[in-house]
């Protein structure tokens, strides 16, 4: 049960943000800094430099940590809404502790034509265990985002590991590779309902879904569902001029409480 529950991040894309996490991880839509790991083609919309960083505990496990560091630019000046050259990202991420872990280091980047988004990324991978040594990886994978109805519709697609890199010859083991889709219907400003699909080619589809509520200009309420992982998600996002934290909450029924935080700036443009 543990396995299933963890699958989402064992090599594979992971979960990366509180934000998504309040919505039940439903968050191959979204178009913050943390679009980085849910979807790259997601950061094309950013229009200021930003640095985010995110912390998780699963279950109350301390071997269950994970640390990230994202950053995120456009790339030249602004054309209209949208950079001239696109937006390049970097992600560090750390799962685990000194007996297991994993690390990653990616990079991303992005770029918006329209009312369409692509992106690719490039995951270096490290596998440890104590006593057994390490492995690497490099893992690619790409993205996209179209607004079907302008600011009401958007689809979102990504694709991790395209390459389906291998960790080790034992067994040939590789890194997962995992599709995800989704919709996201955004019916007024303030309320964002979002819903999609992950599948790992080795393992049975997920279902997830979430909800964004803008309550007052400064504060998000959010809550999700996560089906094949059998947990429900909620919390809230704070933001106050360039500054900005989320915090989120997952509870399994059997395995208990799994809670996320991050905090991000944006920086002004030059």
């Amino acid at each position: 049960m543990i396995s299933q529950c963890c699958l989402a991040q064992g090599n594979g894309p992971g979960l990366h943000g509180a934000r998504a996490a309040g919505m039940g991880n439903a968050a191959v839509t979204l178009s913050d800094v943390w679009a980085l790991g849910n979807n790259v083609a997601g950061l094309s919309q950013l229009t200021r430099p930003e640095v985010g960083v995110y912390a998780e505990n699963r279950f109350l496990i301390s071997s269950l940590n994970t640390v990230g560091l994202a950053v995120a630019s456009p790339l030249g000046r602004l054309t209209g809404e949208e950079p001239r050259y696109g937006v390049a990202g970097l992600e560090l991420q750390r799962f685990g502790d000194k007996l297991y872990n994993e690390q990653r280091v990616g990079l991303g980047y992005a770029y918006r034509t329209g009312v369409m988004s692509v992106g690719v990324r490039a995951d270096v991978l490290q596998v440890a265990i104590e006593g057994l040594g390490s492995r690497r990886a490099v893992a690619a994978s790409v993205g996209a985002q179209a607004e079907l109805i302008p600011r009401k519709l958007v689809f979102g697609a990504s694709l991790y590991n395209l390459n389906q890199a291998k960790l080790a010859e034992y067994e040939d083991e590789r890194v997962p590779t995992v599709l995800k889709a989704g919709l996201s219907y955004r019916p007024t400003e303030k309320v964002m309902l979002n819903a999609e699909v992950e599948k790992d080619v080795d393992h049975a589809a997920d279902f997830r879904a979430g909800i964004e509520y803008q309550a007052l200009e400064a504060l998000a309420l959010r809550v999700g569902v996560l089906g094949v992982s059998e947990q429900v998600t909620g919390g809230a996002g704070f933001h106050a001029g360039r500054f900005r934290i989320d915090y989120a909450g997952a509870w399994h029924s059997s395995l208990g409480l799994s809670q996320h935080i991050s905090a991000g700036f944006r920086l002004e443009a030059k």
